[in-house]
Parts: C-alpha cells; sequence; structure tokens
C-alpha cells in the first residue's frame, strides 16, 4: 500500500499555494506533515481527496498503482483513502450506528448483519472510551470538539483504509482525548494503514510515533526527516527553518 505525492503544484485564485510537493506514504507507516498557519497543510489534505475548489497545475497521485490525479472523491475513498476532516460536520438526523454500518458495509462482498457489526462497533467504542449510548445519537451533532475527533478515529478503525489523512486529529483535544485518539491512530497503522498526520505540534508526536518528518512553510518543503526535525522545531521553531 502506498500514497506517491509527485511534483504538486496547487493554485487559488492564480495564487501559487503548493509548490513542488514531493511525498510518499506506505502502509503500516506514520508521516507527519508540520508547519505554522497558512502554509498549505490542509491544501493538500483537500487535494489529496478530490476536492475541486482547487486548481491542481500539475503533478500526479498514485494510490498503490492507480492513477487518482483526476479522480472523484468517492472513487478516491472506494479505493481506499481516508480523511479526517479538521472541523467534522453535524450531520442531523443520520445515527451515528447506521451512518458507520454503511460506509462499512459499501465495499464488503459479504455485508455485515446488524448483530455482527454491533459487537463490533461496541468493541470499537470501548477502546476509544466511547459511551455506547452514543451510537444512537446523530452524527457529532451537539459533541464537543474531543468527542468528534473521537468519533473520526472510530471510523478509521472500522474501514481500516489503505492510507489516512489526518488532518489536526489533536485539535480541540484535552490530554485525555489526545492519548486515546494517538492509541486509535496506532491501532490503524497496527491494521496496516499508512497515516498522513496533519499537525501543528509536537504533542501528539509523543504519543504517535513518526517515521518521518516533512516541514512545510509556505506551499514547499523545506525540511524533512525523522524525530529530530521534530525536537529541533520544537527549539528553534519555524522561522528557523523558513530560508
Amino acid at each position: 500500500m502506498r500514497l506517491k505525492i509527485e511534483d504538486l503544484n496547487v493554485r487559488v485564485d492564480g495564487k501559487i499555494i503548493l509548490e513542488n510537493i514531493n511525498m510518499e506514504v506506505n502502509g503500516s507507516e506514520v508521516v507527519a506533515l508540520m508547519g505554522p498557519n497558512g502554509s498549505g497543510k490542509t491544501t493538500l489534505a483537500n487535494v489529496l481527496m478530490g476536492n475541486n475548489s482547487y486548481e491542481l497545475k500539475s503533478g500526479k497521485i498514485t494510490l498503490d498503482d492507480t492513477d487518482i490525479t483526476n479522480l472523484s472523491t468517492d472513487k478516491r475513498a472506494r479505493l481506499g483513502l481516508f480523511l479526517s476532516f479538521q472541523h467534522p460536520p453535524e450531520i442531523s438526523g443520520v445515527t451515528i450506528s447506521s451512518f458507520l454500518r454503511s460506509i462499512v458495509n459499501l465495499n464488503r462482498e459479504k455485508k455485515l448483519s446488524v448483530i455482527e457489526f454491533r459487537k463490533i462497533l461496541k468493541e470499537n467504542m470501548e477502546f476509544l472510551g466511547i459511551d455506547p449510548e452514543f451510537s444512537q445519537r446523530y452524527l457529532n451533532e451537539g459533541f464537543s470538539g474531543g468527542e468528534k475527533k473521537k468519533m473520526e478515529i472510530l471510523q478509521l478503525i472500522l474501514l481500516k483504509p489503505k492510507i489516512a489523512v489526518l488532518d489536526e486529529a489533536d485539535s480541540g483535544t484535552d490530554i485525555d482525548a489526545l492519548k486515546v485518539i494517538a492509541n486509535g491512530i496506532n491501532k490503524a497503522k497496527e491494521n496496516g494503514t499508512g497515516i498522513l498526520i496533519i499537525t501543528h505540534y509536537q504533542r501528539i508526536l509523543n504519543y504517535v510515533h513518526p517515521d518521518k518528518v516533512k516541514i512545510l512553510i509556505n506551499g514547499k518543503i523545506k525540511k524533512e526527516g525523522g524525530k529530530d526535525v521534530v525536537e529541533q522545531l520544537e527549539k528553534d521553531g519555524y522561522q528557523a527553518l523558513d530560508n
């Protein structure tokens, strides 16, 4: 399993947002993409999932051996690409249980029965410390920031995608929720999913240890390496790398 990004250049309203982005994320691997506000991190997440609000000037995106550069969002998802939203939407009238069962069964030849699915759902909700009663609530409606992020990670674990793009999975969370979310990400990695985790801060990387780290500033990859890059960033800040 591999997501490969080659020479990606993206514009919005004629302005270059991402320039010559090259990156690979392999199965059972964590790649951390860090950068300050406005650096282009969320733009990259949206482009990877096929958001046509962004103008892709050049470049190529492949998932395994399939060129997904011009595929629609739903086709990318069916091929195994997953995006965890920075701000997960609320969907009134759709219960968590029915929503998750629908998407889990989408690509399965043998569909899970209601009883089979409820057993799997309960096990994973318990693993993430989510009250089982939440399964009958409407998706994200009235949820706190931490609860919404847990729901995103619950989807990640249940779907077992090839590659997951996690856009600021740590935002709006307290330390307890952060640890739970990190445990969920680590479980997804153990299941074989490749993880691209997008974040501002080091704190989640204390619990989810990245195999590779890339620093994005003003739309360009300014530095890459291992955990040592994170340590340098904490010491010197983003400004020291912007040269």
